[in-house]
């Protein structure tokens, strides 16, 4: 892990190369201009910005001063000291904090605030952080209106000084003796985040599948208070403890999109299902892993610190993995997939699940229903969008999620979806290739409730055909789905034509012989019950005008009002 780029006091923590930042506010908190500008912290700020901006042209000469002159200028400005303008003009020096402004801004700062079992921390950590922000901006703004020589008359009310807040709190939990080691870190208590909000990771495309190793992970971790965190989290029905290193805060802070964060009660005195530890400086041979500890009963996952797993679909995909893995074992079976509960005017109802591996068109097929329902549908619940499980209840299945959130391409987004939730999502590098955002999308306790299911498709982008197709047996579609093709549409290092058994290589493909007896009898009870089981013709690996799909969702719709 480079130092070099690196920022590090007891309050402040920076990594340029992964562009974050930590501000530690029960180590300094900051409440007076002044006191802002004669910390240590903005002293190494600016060093660092005035380091980068040597190699930016045309050049600035008031940035080839120290960082101590730089700053001792600006108090100057700020007291209407004539001499501030004895070597630099306004316009130099206005163009500079400027540029300072966004290269602070251009950080993901996740201010922390250890809560001590102090109500009062609780009730107030919302204004403390507020109060921040609100003196960044008036710094900015009194710094720019004395060196333009007048008042804006536009303002704009960014996050100036904070990205999102944290509220920590250390927890006693049945701590096996192997794991002693994260007693230290403490959990994630509340968070509070400013969206939109817009990040980059140095990687945007996940790699290969996640295999069992024969060792406990954990024997590996050796983190610091200060530098690890715990996401606690409810996954469908597992307790996950998520515990990452800092420079992995741009993922850490998306699952709150994505996740139910476990709250005080579900930790305290309680043993999690997972455990995933996401930053250790070495895995076997690099790469990721889980392990089975049948002694305590915990499924352990490693992700090793490097770019490439900075992609948020590393943080998400193992912790989907653990999960379907812990389900498998209790006889569940993971459905990679869709659900949505849809409402029809003629007074219907039906819960629909699409499925089918990355770039199927699952969530293509339901914003294609969306479009071409008009007035016919009077709303559209999404119950998981990613990944899902079926339970077998007295002959009887019924689906539940995993997720309270959509993790999604920006480019398979509609515009009345995108418009919609723009403002609560959190953008993952928003300008190149498979682009993401992650939003908001139900309640923990609906996604986790026991939803029948009324038809479950294939998601065929491969066929050439168009519209959808019934399986008349069980066989026949168990073929399908277990076939798992699909071709691949570069959100992963796949290219052309796959199979990955059951579409789902998060769980199923590492328990194959434990999944398939699950498969056997999620389909024989779903055929007795005569549950629609079928295939929908997507055609996104040809076709990229999703016209042949628009039709395809039209005879959806005709058999989801009619039957």
């Amino acid at each position: 892990m480079s130092q070099s780029s690196n920022i590090e006091t007891p309050a402040f923590y920076l990594n340029s190369q992964r562009k974050v930042a930590v501000i530690n506010y029960s180590q300094q908190y900051v409440s007076d201009i002044f006191s802002l500008l004669n910390t240590p912290e903005l002293v190494k700020i600016v060093q660092l910005f005035l380091k980068q901006r040597r190699h930016v042209q045309p050049q600035n000469s008031f940035e080839d001063l120290a960082a101590a002159d730089y700053l001792a200028t600006i108090k100057a400005v700020i007291l209407d000291d004539p001499t501030a303008f004895d070597q630099f003009n306004r316009v130099e020096i206005l163009q500079s904090v400027e540029s300072l402004y966004s290269f602070y801004r251009s950080f993901l700062r996740i201010a922390v605030l250890n809560l001590h079992q102090s109500d009062v921390m609780a009730n107030n950590f919302i204004n403390i952080d507020n109060q921040f922000n609100d003196l960044v901006i008036r710094l900015y703004r009194l710094i720019e209106e004395k060196l333009q020589g007048h008042t804006n008359q536009t303002y704009r009310q960014v996050s100036a000084g904070s990205s999102a807040c944290i509220l920590t709190q250390s927890h006693n939990w049945p701590i096996p003796p192997e794991y002693q080691a994260l007693q230290p870190i403490r959990f994630i208590n509340t968070l509070m985040l400013r969206p939109p909000m817009m990040m980059t990771t140095p990687s945007n495309k996940r790699q290969g599948t996640f295999n069992a190793v024969s060792t406990n992970p954990i024997a590996k971790f050796s983190g610091q208070q200060d530098e690890w965190y715990c996401f606690p989290a409810k996954i469908g029905e597992s307790l996950a403890y998520i515990y990452f290193h800092r420079d992995y805060f741009v993922s850490g802070i998306a699952l709150a999109n994505l996740f139910e964060v476990a709250s005080a009660s579900d930790v305290e005195g309680h043993k999690p299902d997972l455990i995933l530890l996401f930053g250790l400086p070495e895995t076997e041979n690099g790469t990721c892993h889980y392990y089975h500890d049948t002694k305590n009963n915990i499924w352990v996952g490693e992700v090793p610190y490097n770019d490439q797993t900075t992609y948020f679909g590393y943080m998400k995909k193992m912790c989907l993995t653990l999960h379907n893995l812990h389900m498998i074992y209790d006889g569940k079976l993971p459905i990679h997939g869709s659900m949505v509960q849809i409402n029809f005017a003629n007074g219907k109802q039906r819960n629909v699940v699409f499925f089918g591996d990355s770039g199927a068109g699952k969530s293509e097929s339901i914003e294609a229903l969306q479009e071409i329902a008009d007035d016919q549908i009077i709303n559209m619940e999404t119950i998981f969008d990613d990944m899902g499980t079926f339970t077998v209840d007295n002959s009887n299945v019924y689906a539940q999620g995993t997720e309270i959130g959509a993790f999604v391409r920006l480019d398979d987004l509609s515009s009345s979806v995108a418009f919609n939730n723009m403002d609560r999502g959190i953008y993952l590098n928003p300008d190149q290739k498979n682009a993401r955002v992650i939003i908001p999308a139900d309640s923990y306790h609906r996604i986790v409730a026991h939803h029948p299911i009324d038809m479950w498709v294939y998601a065929n982008n491969y066929d050439d055909k168009v519209g959808i197709h019934r399986f008349d047996n069980q066989e026949a579609a168990k073929q399908t789905f277990i076939a798992g093709k699909r071709k691949a549409l570069g959100t992963t290092d796949e290219v052309g034509m796959s199979s990955t058994f059951f579409a789902n290589p998060f769980g199923p493909v590492q328990e194959e012989a434990r999944t398939r007896p699950i498969i056997d009898q999620v389909f024989t009870n779903l055929f007795n019950q005569n549950v629609y089981v079928g295939e929908i013709y997507t055609h996104l690996g040809n076709d990229k005008s999703k016209d042949s799909l628009q039709q395809s969702a039209q005879e959806l719709l005709q058999i989801l009002m009619n039957s």
